[in-house]
């Protein structure tokens, strides 16, 4: 039994709020069902957090964040935003949690339920059982890197210019992350990078062959170009079990991935930090959907990703893996029976709204746990 651990939730932003106000129905139903009992504190990120302190993260956020067992977050961003400056930006309260607290391992699983098959724009057979797993480097590369910004020539052009840049230990550790991950799945990584263009590719591509003959021979490695590996993704995607890639082809690859379930309101995330002598993680888990303002506010959206995003939580950062469970299968259940919200709607199947899938849910927890 799991009692008081501490979590912080971050709504943020368009439906953020509505998602996670489902997933707080599951978290008050494991302490009436199960006896597992969170320390709960709320705060603002985003624009919500912009709007009420003029920041898109407040320090006294950040220093909750750093305290809490585990983060849950929601999405940010909205159109109002949009003429922000870029350190203004919604965006930027997420990026600051990740770089504060050191999250440098971005985990993406990518699994197709056999509910949802038809909800891919793949065919079946190239889907169905699909289970792989991306580990995104988080804290570094393309989107940190300095020098970064925009400067006039001396003839009057303009130029931009971003710094890609990586130390061989940013890359060892999320490197361990994926072959220690990939022991207790497939055993296979793919390590992405584009080493025939990249310096830091192919700086990459070293740094990994090194580690993996120094601690994890027992595991299968195989290299792969980003733009080879992404047509792998839709031509072919059962062929991977753990893909392990940077901050930059992470973010586009882990998106391509989760269109081959159907829609990015399936898909879950967990950021993970380095574990300290007690084994403990900093950790933050969210959906990999964004804020759909065009939605917010509808009671429309699909909050499973929310939902899974709790499993890997329970998982994860307190190894509740039978609790982990109960969420996922209850999910799966629920899609079983033909449930759907707008974004995995299909034929035959019954429309649903936001509220009334985590009544779903809610039942099928009550089931399994009765």
């Amino acid at each position: 039994m799991t009692a008081n651990k501490s979590l912080l939730i971050l709504p943020g932003d368009g439906i953020g709020p509505e998602v996670m106000g489902q997933v707080k129905r599951v978290v008050n139903w494991f302490d009436r069902r199960r006896s597992v009992t969170f320390d709960i504190t709320e705060g603002l990120v985003g624009g919500a957090a912009y709007d009420a302190h003029g920041a898109p993260l407040s320090d006294e956020t950040l220093a909750d964040a750093m305290a809490a067992d585990a983060v849950l977050f929601g999405s940010v961003g909205g159109p109002q935003y949009d003429d922000a400056p870029r350190e203004l930006r919604p965006e930027m309260g997420l990026l600051r949690l990740r770089k504060e607290m050191d999250l440098y391992a971005n985990l993406r699983p990518a699994i197709v339920f056999d509910a949802l098959v038809d909800a891919s724009t793949l065919r079946e057979e190239v889907v169905r059982g699909l289970d792989l797993l991306i580990v995104r480097e988080s804290t570094s590369g393309v989107y940190f890197g300095q020098p970064r910004g925009v400067e006039t020539l001396p003839d009057g052009r303009r130029r931009a210019f971003d710094t890609q840049e990586y130390t061989d230990d940013e890359i060892r550790r999320v490197a361990a992350l994926a072959f220690e991950l990939a022991r207790q799945r497939g055993n296979r990584v793919t390590s992405v990078e584009k080493a025939n263009v990249m310096e830091t590719g192919l700086f990459w591509r070293e740094v990994v062959t090194e580690l993996h003959a120094e601690s994890y021979s027992d595991v299968g490695l195989e290299h792969m170009y980003a733009d080879n590996c992404a047509m792998q993704l839709v031509r072919n995607p059962k062929q991977f079990d753990v893909i392990v890639t940077d901050n930059l082809f992470g973010d586009i690859l882990s998106d391509c991935a989760a269109m081959l379930t159907g829609s990015l309101g399936m898909l879950p995330s967990a950021t993970l930090g380095a574990a300290d002598e007690s084994g403990r993680r900093r950790a933050l888990y969210e959906p990999v959907h964004g804020s759909a303002p065009d939605i917010a506010g509808q009671d429309k959206a699909n909050p499973i990703a929310c939902m899974l995003s709790f499993a890997m939580l329970l998982r994860y950062s307190f190894g509740m893996d039978e609790d982990a469970l109960l969420v996922e299968n209850a999910v799966r259940n629920v899609l079983g029976t033909g449930v759907r919200t707008d974004d995995i709607m299909s034929k035959g199947a019954a429309r649903v709204s936001t509220s009334v899938m985590g009544d779903a849910i809610l039942r099928e927890l009550d089931k399994t746990a009765a």
